[in-house]
């Protein structure tokens, strides 16, 4: 009985198993391209965190020294002290930020720095966004410190 029974069962088709495949193949697609858009949106999300958090040191180091770093100095006076421009007069072991050198943006390019800031601002903090070039659209487009609140 069981002979007759798998004999009579039939496999599937090629045509059936290539739509099957096309069909996996369409939800990939649309998990993959809202996944990714997701991904981006959580890296510019995070570079605006990163950049607050520079933001907070670049605020102590005003507080202990008071003026912010001139663009020569850079971002890299909050781990070690300047010996160019206005040298601090006191300035902590280990610095302003944490794990002794300066973050990279979620996207792995180095942050900008202009103090005072080309639109008016005492300091200004750029990411050039997923390109690590000015300019750009969308992930790409530059993430500036002015542009989410910074004084």
């Amino acid at each position: 009985m069981w002979k007759r029974i798998l004999k009579s069962e039939s496999g599937m088709t090629l045509i059936e198993i290539m739509v099957v495949v096309t069909i996996l193949g369409i939800i990939a697609t649309i998990v993959t391209v809202n996944v990714l858009d997701r991904l981006d949106q959580a890296k510019v999300s995070a570079t605006k965190t990163q950049i607050k958090n520079l933001e907070v040191a670049l605020d102590e180091y005003r507080r202990d020294n008071g003026s912010y770093p001139v663009t020569e100095q850079g971002l890299a006076a909050l781990i070690e002290k300047p010996s160019i421009g206005r040298v601090p007069l006191t300035y902590p072991k280990g610095g302003y930020l944490k794990g002794g050198r300066v973050p990279k943006d979620s996207f792995s390019c180095d942050f900008v720095y202009y103090s005072p800031g080309p639109h008016g601002n005492v300091y200004e903090i750029i990411s050039l966004g997923s390109d690590c070039q000015e300019g750009g659209e969308e992930v790409d487009a530059d993430i500036n410190s002015w542009e989410i609140g910074q004084k």
